[in-house]
């Protein structure tokens, strides 16, 4: 434990590791100022960790290890602040909008993590703070829960208060990844954008909500879907089902038009990872996803797209590309 009265060494503080701290950090994420005091540091002490990089400030008062800070997302790292605001602030708010969303698990895309939503629950006024948005805004019965510790807005109330703010395209990510989550159903969906329907820039929510599923099993699939109805193809039958002449399922295509005889399927990075068995190398979950593409070709005879992140970025080619397979297959 260092001495409260002697400039601290940072390389045998690294070395003797904050066991208290460390252990709040696996659980919460952080820890505070006056916890750092209570296990040995000064302000001095705390400057120098903080100078050399041992510790983070995230937030004024709060503090991360910066190896374990580092190693997080935008995501994880909104979360943990949405921890730490709830904390500083206490029961007069809770955590709502895209701060909401993320502690109910909801997949984010396209929306701006840099500060954390809360909405008032005392009458106070709104404003922005440094890193806090302090929104105005009515709490009914059921609209304010517990999710892993932390007060927060339904699921339903987060994505539409959210979507509020944000282009058509991320709004539909949204949906969809709630309702695929089951956090709601549609019909709660609809109830929800009605009952904000009042809400400045609700409106432009009308073709989302119509157009989520929650059949969409990533955003990657989300944003396909929207640039489909974007450029006016069909809209693809969303997990299509290939099966043979028996009736055995060979697959399931992410989008199917079989009116057009085409398959269609997102590629994310992350999608192999998560199916990856221990010990299995990248190259042969790739290899037997080829297999795979190849068995539903074979099965169907149909022409197959195939869609990676930088597609996004280039719309108008990317649909130049799915039409001409299109034609090819029909034409």
């Amino acid at each position: 434990m260092p001495d409260r009265h002697s400039q601290p060494d940072p390389a045998r503080i690294i070395l003797v590791v904050m066991d208290p701290l460390r252990i709040l950090t696996q659980d919460v994420g952080y820890f505070t100022r006056q916890e750092a005091d209570s296990a040995g540091y000064d302000d001095r002490a705390v400057a120098a960790m903080v100078r050399a990089k041992v510790w983070t400030r995230f937030r004024r008062g709060y503090f991360a290890f910066s190896d374990e800070w580092r190693a997080l997302d935008s995501v994880g790292r909104h979360r943990i602040r949405s921890r730490a605001v709830l904390r500083s602030l206490g029961p007069v708010v809770t955590l709502s909008h895209v701060s909401a969303a993320i502690a109910h698990g909801i997949d984010v895309w396209g929306v701006p993590l840099d500060r954390v939503h809360v909405t008032r629950l005392d009458d106070g006024a709104g404003r922005i703070d440094r890193d806090v948005v302090h929104h105005e805004g009515r709490c009914l019965d059921g609209d304010v829960t517990e999710v892993d510790g932390l007060r927060a807005t339904s699921a339903v109330r987060a994505v539409v208060e959210t979507g509020i703010r944000i282009p058509n395209e991320a709004a539909l990510c949204l949906f969809d990844s709630g309702l695929r989550q089951q956090r709601f159903d549609h019909d709660d969906l609809l109830r929800m954008h009605e009952r904000l329907s009042n809400w400045p820039g609700t409106q432009h929510l009308h073709v989302p909500t119509r157009m989520a599923t929650g059949r969409a099993q990533s955003v990657g699939e989300s944003r396909g879907y929207w640039l489909f109805r974007t450029f006016h193809l069909p809209a693809p039958v969303q997990q299509y089902e290939v099966r043979d002449v028996a009736g055995n399922l060979i697959g399931v295509c992410d989008w199917g038009w079989p009116e057009l005889e085409t398959l269609g399927e997102f590629d994310g990075e992350l999608k192999y990872g998560r199916i990856l068995k221990p010990g299995q190398d990248q190259g042969e979950v790739v290899f037997a996803e080829k297999q795979r593409e190849d068995a539903l070709r074979e099965e169907t005879g149909y022409g197959m797209i195939r869609l990676i992140w930088a597609d996004y970025d280039r719309p108008a080619r990317t649909i130049a590309r799915v039409e001409r397979l299109m034609r090819k297959r029909t034409g």
